[in-house]
C-alpha cells in the first residue's frame, strides 16, 4: 500500500476522476478556498481539489482529503460501513517503523534566518478567525520522560516569519508532554508535517495508552513499517513521504494570545492554552502539495474524528459485549458529542453497559443511543424511529449531572470548568412482547429487482 499523499490522490482518481478537481485559475487564500469548499458541502459534495495557483504564492493547496467516509475507506481498503470495525482492529495490531535515510521531503531545506512562514499558503477561513491558520498540520513530539513519540492535530496560527501560535486545549498527550517539558524548564522540540496519506491522519487520532507510541499504530492501519526519516534541526522522526516539514519548538514559558478560531462544533472559540511555536527550519518536496482542512463544522473536519471516536469505541464495546453490531458517531453531532450503538440484545441491561462503557471511552460523548440490530446507525432516519417507536422516556433514559460529567473544551455549552451533562437512551425493544416489525420477504424483494432498472435504479 502506497505511503505518500501524491500516489493516494492518483487512486482516488482512478477510481473515480470527477472526485480529484484541479483548479486552475488563481484563487486568493484569504476566505475564497474554504468558501468554496463549504459550498460544495452544501450541495453534499467533496471532491479533493486542489488549487494550483494561489494568489501571493508559487505553491498548490490541496484540501477535502479526508472529507468523505467512503475515501477513508478507500485509504484503508475496506467497505465504507466496516471502516470503525476495520480501524479498531488493524490500530492494535502494531508495526515499528523503519527509517530510510532520504526522504522527498528532503529536497528542499531552509535553516534559521531563511526561514519564511509567509512564502506558505496558509489560508484564512473564516471572518472570525484571527488570522491564516494552519489546520492540517500533524504536530510530532516525543514524551521528555520515557522518549515515546505522539502526533496530534492543533491549530497553529501564523504570528510571524518564524513563529505560530499554538493551542494545547485538547490536555491529551501534546499537552502532557510539554507540561513535563516545561516543569525540567525546557521548550519541547517538535515538528508539523503536513500533506500526509489519510492512515497517518487517522492513525494519529487513535486513542492508546501513553506509553506506545502513535508511529507503530499508523504501521498497523498500512499493514507494512510506516517509513519516517530524521528532521534536520530537531531530533525526531517524521513520516518520510511528508509533503512539507515544519521543525522547531513549543517555547517553555512563553504565553501570546492565539484566536479566535472557527473550530468544529461551527462557533467561534476563544479557549487556547496560548503556547508559542519558534520555528527552525522549513524542509518541502519539489512542488509540494501544501494540505489544508477547512476548519468550522465541514465534513473533513470532523469524518476522520468520527471514524476514530467509532474505532475506539467499538474496541471497548468488544471486551465485554461481542453483540454489538456497530457503531456510528454522526456528522449531525460534530463526529464527537453523539453515539449510535447497534446490538442483539441477549438480556436485560445490556443497553445501559453499552451506553456507560462508552462514556468512559470518551468524554467528549454527551449522548449514547442504543439501538437492535435491524436498525442502521449510519441512517438517522432509522435511529430516530427507533427513538420514536421503542422508547419510554421515564425508563429509558439515563442522565449524568452536568457537574459529575467531564466533556470537550471546545463545546461553547459546557461551563468554564469544561463540564457537561450526559444522556443515554435505550431504544431498544424489549425481549418478550413487542410488536412485529413490517417487511417485506427477502423472496419478494429478489423479484422485484428486474423492474428497478425502470426508475432508474
Amino acid at each position: 500500500m502506497e505511503q505518500d499523499l501524491r500516489t493516494f490522490i492518483e487512486r482516488v482518481k482512478q477510481q473515480n476522476p470527477l472526485e480529484v478537481v484541479h483548479v486552475q485559475e488563481e484563487i486568493d487564500p484569504k476566505y475564497e478556498i474554504s468558501t468554496l469548499i463549504m459550498e460544495l458541502e452544501k450541495a453534499r459534495r467533496y471532491p479533493l481539489t486542489i488549487f494550483e495557483k494561489v494568489k501571493g504564492h508559487d505553491i498548490s493547496v490541496v484540501t477535502n482529503v479526508l472529507a468523505p467516509r467512503e475515501r477513508l475507506a478507500l485509504a484503508m481498503n475496506v467497505a465504507p460501513n466496516d471502516l470503525a470495525a476495520e480501524f479498531s482492529k488493524r490500530i492494535n495490531q502494531r508495526i515499528e517503523p523503519v527509517e530510510v535515510a532520504d526522504a522527498p521531503f528532503q529536497e528542499n531545506v531552509f535553516v534559521g534566518s531563511e526561514v519564511d512562514l509567509y512564502k506558505l499558503p496558509i489560508l484564512t477561513h473564516f471572518p472570525i478567525d484571527a488570522g491564516p491558520y494552519i489546520t492540517a498540520g500533524l504536530v510530532i513530539a516525543r514524551d521528555p520522560e520515557t522518549g515515546v513519540e505522539t502526533a496530534g492535530y492543533h491549530r497553529m496560527q501564523l504570528k510571524g516569519k518564524d513563529k505560530l501560535g499554538i493551542s494545547l486545549h485538547s490536555r491529551q498527550r501534546l499537552w502532557e508532554y510539554f507540561r513535563r517539558s516545561e516543569e525540567l524548564g525546557k521548550s519541547l522540540e517538535a515538528s508539523i508535517v503536513l500533506g500526509i496519506h489519510p492512515n497517518i491522519s487517522m492513525g494519529s487520532m487513535a486513542l492508546i495508552p501513553y506509553n506506545q507510541g502513535k508511529f507503530a499504530a499508523m504501521g498497523g492501519l498500512f499493514g507494512a513499517p510506516m517509513e519516517v526519516a530524521h528532521c534536520k534541526t530537531v531530533d525526531l522522526m517524521v513520516p518520510a513521504y511528508a509533503e512539507v516539514v515544519i521543525e522547531g519548538e513549543i517555547v517553555a514559558g512563553a504565553r501570546e494570545s492565539e484566536g479566535p478560531f472557527a473550530e468544529f462544533t461551527n462557533y467561534a472559540c476563544y479557549r487556547s492554552t496560548e503556547n508559542v511555536f519558534k520555528v527552525k527550519a522549513i524542509q518541502y518536496r519539489t512542488k509540494p502539495l501544501f494540505q489544508d482542512i477547512t476548519p468550522g463544522m465541514s465534513s473533513e473536519h470532523i469524518t476522520i474524528v468520527a471514524v476514530q471516536r467509532e474505532g475506539d469505541v467499538l474496541n471497548a464495546l468488544n471486551r465485554t459485549l461481542p453483540n454489538v453490531k456497530n457503531v456510528h458517531a454522526p456528522i449531525s453531532a460534530c463526529g464527537l458529542f453523539h453515539c449510535y450503538i447497534s446490538m442483539k440484545k441477549i438480556a436485560e441491561g445490556q443497553a445501559q453497559q453499552a451506553i456507560f462503557t462508552a462514556f468512559s471511552v470518551d468524554h467528549n460523548l454527551k449522548m449514547v443511543v442504543v439501538v437492535d440490530e435491524d436498525v442502521d446507525v449510519f441512517d438517522e432516519r432509522q435511529v430516530l424511529w427507533a427513538m420514536a417507536t421503542r422508547l419510554q422516556a421515564d425508563r429509558g433514559v439515563t442522565i449524568v449531572p452536568q457537574h459529575m460529567g467531564m466533556g470537550c473544551t471546545l463545546d461553547p455549552s459546557s461551563d468554564e470548568l469544561s463540564r457537561t451533562a450526559k444522556m443515554g437512551i435505550d431504544a431498544t425493544k424489549p425481549l418478550q412482547g413487542f410488536a412485529p416489525v413490517v417487511e417485506m420477504s427477502t423472496e419478494v424483494q429478489q423479484q422485484i429487482r428486474r423492474f428497478m432498472g425502470s426508475f432508474g435504479l
